[in-house]
Order: structure tokens, then sequence, then C-alpha cells
């Protein structure tokens, strides 16, 4: 049997179309997550502070408390929705205020070159060698608990991340004729780099931005948990552990299993997306070549 080549490209093009369980699956759930927290005045069945002290501890499935209560009688399934506010949108600020520093300074290197290039490239070096969750404590230390400092800290702890892929990728492209040509052409390098150059190395930005917010995500939740993190009355899932330690102690893990499972699952989710992402584009790249 022989397959002429628009036959051979029909076929991968309907191959590519049907997207993997664990993609459609991993979508779905973010953006589950991101209307519930959305709509969570609307949704949840409870106000998220309401406390209770005759319901604290009810179990999953008590009549009005699908996911049970915590310690002081407070409605988990309603502080879930309301936690993934801050869980989802403190990482999406971390996200985009490094992919907006970090592919400035790797175009800025890429296309600079010489002192400067060597420079920005050893300073993204240093603060890549820093623990990205320390220097979000040590900002926690200085400035006291809150969203704005953890979230500004670990924006510069992950600009090297993208910076450095950047900077890779836009010296990959500035090596191609078409960048020449429009040197040659009498355009200048500031309209290059944002009309040619910045569209080619965006993809790439995408896929390890998806990737860096689970680990902004995780990083968050745990300055939460240690306390350094969102103040009361306001909550996400990680301050939602740690308010259910105790709850733990006394053998009802629930109140502390539904937030860390969020987590996960949320964590998980982002990664299915971006190594989708990051293959589409090694694909994209090798069918080019």
């Amino acid at each position: 049997m022989t397959f002429t080549v628009p036959a051979l490209r029909a076929k991968a093009a309907r191959k590519r179309a049907r997207q993997p369980l664990s993609l459609v699956l991993a979508a779905g759930f973010l953006v589950l997550a991101a209307l519930t927290g959305l709509l969570a005045p609307v949704l949840a069945p409870h106000s998220p502070d309401a406390t209770s002290l005759l319901d604290s501890l009810l179990p999953p499935g008590s009549p009005g408390h699908l996911l049970g209560t915590d310690s002081t009688g407070r409605d988990v399934l309603s502080r879930l929705m309301y936690g993934a506010r801050l869980s989802l949108l403190a990482p999406l600020g971390v996200v985009l205020l490094s992919m907006l520093l970090g592919t400035t300074i790797g175009l800025l290197a890429a296309r600079a070159g010489g002192w400067a290039d060597a420079v920005l490239s050893r300073g993204m070096d240093i603060v890549f060698a820093f623990p990205s969750l320390l220097l979000a404590m040590l900002v926690v230390a200085v400035f006291g608990p809150g969203v704005l400092a953890p979230v500004c800290a670990l924006a510069i702890s992950y600009t090297p991340f993208i910076g450095r892929i950047v900077r890779s990728v836009a010296l990959q492209e500035s090596a191609k004729p078409y960048l020449e040509s429009y040197r040659v052409m009498g355009f200048g390098k500031m309209w290059v780099t944002l009309r040619h150059l910045l569209p080619n190395v965006m993809p790439v930005v995408i896929a390890q931005s998806a990737l860096s917010f689970g680990y902004a995500l995780v990083d968050l939740a745990s300055l939460s948990y240690l306390g350094l993190g969102v103040r009361p009355p306001a909550s996400d899932w990680g301050s939602m552990i740690n308010e259910a330690q105790s709850a733990i102690l006394q053998g009802s893990a629930w109140a502390g299993l539904v937030p860390g499972v969020a987590v996960l699952l949320t964590v998980v989710s982002v990664n299915v997306i971006g190594e989708h992402i990051g293959a589409s584009i090694g694909r994209k790249r090798s069918e080019e070549a």
C-alpha cells in the first residue's frame, strides 16, 4: 500500500488534530479551576470565613458540606473556591513579570553582544545560582508577609530561566539569513528585533513560562504554609494546609488533603500543557530544518 506526499501530510495533520487525553484533561481541569475561583461568590455554598464550632471537622459528604469542614467549622469547599483566586493569580503574576524581564534581558544580551552580553549573562548566572524560595523568604523578612513581595522575589528568581533560553534562541535566529537581509535593506536593529525576532522567540518563552507557573505555585503555597504568604482573612491553598495541621493531628486529614490535591493536580496539569507546547515547538523546528 503506497501513499502520496499529500496523503501523508493529511494523515500527519489528522494525527496532530487528535489531542492526547492527558492534554484534554489537563486543560479542562485548569479551566474548571479558573472558573471556580472567578465565580466563587456565586458558586460557593457558604462564606469562606463563616465559622461554627458545632460543625467543626465534619467529614466529606456531610449535609451542606460536600468536602467537610475544618477545625473551626468553615466549609472546605467554599474556602477551596475562594482560595483558587490567589493560588492561581499570584503564580500568574510571577510568570508574566519573569516573562517580561527574561525576554527583555535575553534579547538585549543576544543582540548587543560583546561586553553587554557578558555582563547580562553573568548577572543571570548569579541570580540563577540563588535558591528562589530562599530569596523569597529573605524578601518577606524585610518587607513582611503578603503577596506582592514574594511575587516580585520569585519573578526575579525565575527571570534567568527565561532569559537564558531567549538568549540562546535569539542567537540561533540571528545567524539566519533573513535577519541579515533586513539589515542590508536598511531596517533598524530595534525594528527587526521587535517585528521578526521576538515573534520567533515567544513560543519558547510561553513553553518555559507554562512550566514556571507550576514551580511558582508550589513556592507560593510553601510560603503560605510557613505563614510567610497571604495574610488573614485572605487565604490560598497553602494557608489552608497550614490551618489544617491541628485537624490532621486529630485524625481528620481531609481539611489539608483537599487543598493539597488541588495544588498537585494544578501543577501536573500545567506541566502536561507545558510539555505538549515544548514538544510541538520541537516538531515544528524539526520540520523547518
